[in-house]
């Protein structure tokens, strides 16, 4: 309908969008996500501009590379070790453990929350509101993104019950930023608040504090905590999945840990130098389990000052990078769908992972420093102390999944059974003494 798209399959193609980065950053108007449910106001569907300008400012300072990141291991670190006993004291519930462990991690360092032991409201709003976004932005669902003019009937309309639902989905969208950060500013009031990203955007002598600047504030921070769940928990399920499928990855790894960190002692992030090994399954991971398979469409902010590919792209043009194909080109990485962690070590590694699941341009990750982080913490601590190995059916034959994952913008792989066991007495010590 006159609307040009432009499908990038190519990691070769998308860092030629990326050398032109000013241009191809701005996002497609997503009318039931964005104009009706309002996620346009959050960092992901955000268009480009000054106050894209701002988020990525308050997540840098608080979240990027080296020192920021630095800072907030020892936070990272203890959540972890509170999700090693959480599973093994419930195992079954893999899933839910991991959510409660990137929600912990998120909420703290955005508000300076910490979550409560077993159901916790913050933790719960934001698997909702993750929810919502999914099903909202999901591409071919509502008639409204390809009319936009049906937004302006009225609701009484029959077959306009998208409007109640947007309507529904939008007090979901407000409550995930006004709610967190209300609490922020009530322990900065009382003098109580830790140090995060929302008490550190207030207390910034040097901001103007305007309507404007606490409005982005607001919804940069509800960005961190809605957008860097979701992503971060996929990773992590599949690396426990990846375990069952190819023990003898996990076997390397934890003789890796064994030889470098002993036994005595949980990994930590002191250690992640010495471990090439346990960071080549993290970047694997990043590859053989994409996170947003299609990633976020961008769109063209001008005409193109030449070609691409021999191509010449529109203003308006929506950009779709098809981020899965990248990650399983059998050019760039033969084998594809083996998980082999030694592709990206030695004199010759295969293509940089990141340079492509992160996507390109002024979208980049903003978050990408906190989940690798995250990710790596998590995978270590569960190798030190867990074998992960394939559940058993009622027989006692052993169950193998099948790696499969959601059809969703943030894709998953689906869910699966597994037992997860403290490899020895001396590892489950290490977990209970925490």
């Amino acid at each position: 309908m006159g609307q040009s798209l432009v499908i990038v399959n190519s990691a070769d193609i998308m860092d030629e969008f990326d050398k032109q980065g000013a241009n191809y950053s701005d996002r497609p108007v997503l009318q039931m996500a964005g104009e009706l449910v309002g996620f346009n106001n959050g960092m992901g569907l955000l268009r480009y501009g000054p106050r894209l300008r701002a988020y990525r400012k308050h997540f840098s300072r608080f979240v990027g590379p080296n020192k920021p990141i630095q800072s907030h291991q020892p936070l990272i670190e203890e959540e972890t070790r509170k999700f090693l006993r959480r599973t093994v004291e419930n195992s079954g519930d893999l899933s839910h453990n991991l959510r409660k462990l990137a929600g912990s991690i998120i909420l703290n360092l955005t508000y300076g929350y910490k979550a409560e032991d077993g159901q916790d409201k913050f933790v719960d709003l934001v698997e909702h509101h993750n929810k919502v976004f999914s099903l909202a932005a999901k591409p071919g669902v509502f008639l409204v993104d390809v009319l936009p003019w049906l937004k302006y009937l009225p609701e009484w309309l029959p077959g306009t019950g998208f409007l109640k639902l947007a309507r529904e989905w939008r007090k979901t969208a407000e409550e995930t930023a006004n709610t967190p950060y209300a609490y922020t500013e009530s322990q900065m009031a009382a003098g109580t608040a830790l140090t995060s990203l929302v008490s550190t955007g207030l207390e910034d002598d040097e901001a103007n504090h305007s309507p404007e600047y606490l409005r982005d504030l607001k919804w940069a921070a509800a960005s961190m905590y809605g957008g860097g769940a979701d992503t971060t928990v996929s990773i992590e399920y599949a690396f426990f999945l990846a375990m069952i499928l190819f023990p003898e990855v996990q076997k390397k790894a934890q003789a890796e840990i064994d030889a470098v960190v002993g036994n005595d002692r949980l990994p930590t992030f002191a250690d992640m130098p010495h471990l090439p090994y346990v960071n080549a399954v993290t970047t694997e991971l990043l590859r053989w389990n994409s996170v947003a398979p299609l990633g976020v469409p961008h769109a063209a902010v001008e005409d193109s000052d030449g070609h691409i590919n021999g191509y010449f792209i529109p203003k308006g043009a929506v950009i779709v990078t098809n981020l899965w194909n990248m990650l399983h080109d059998p050019e760039s990485y033969p084998d594809p769908f083996k998980f082999d962690p030694e592709r990206h070590l030695g004199p010759n590694p295969q293509r940089d992972v990141r340079k492509i699941c992160f996507g390109f341009g002024r979208r980049i990750c903003p978050g990408m420093h906190l989940a690798d982080a995250s990710v790596y913490s998590c995978i270590a601590m569960s190798l030190a102390v867990f074998n992960i190995e394939k559940a058993l059916d009622s027989h006692g034959v052993p169950i193998t999944p099948v790696h499969e994952n959601t059809n969703s913008l943030i894709s998953f792989p689906k869910p699966f059974e597994c037992t997860i066991k403290p490899r020895s007495e001396k590892a489950y010590s290490l977990i209970t003494e925490l």
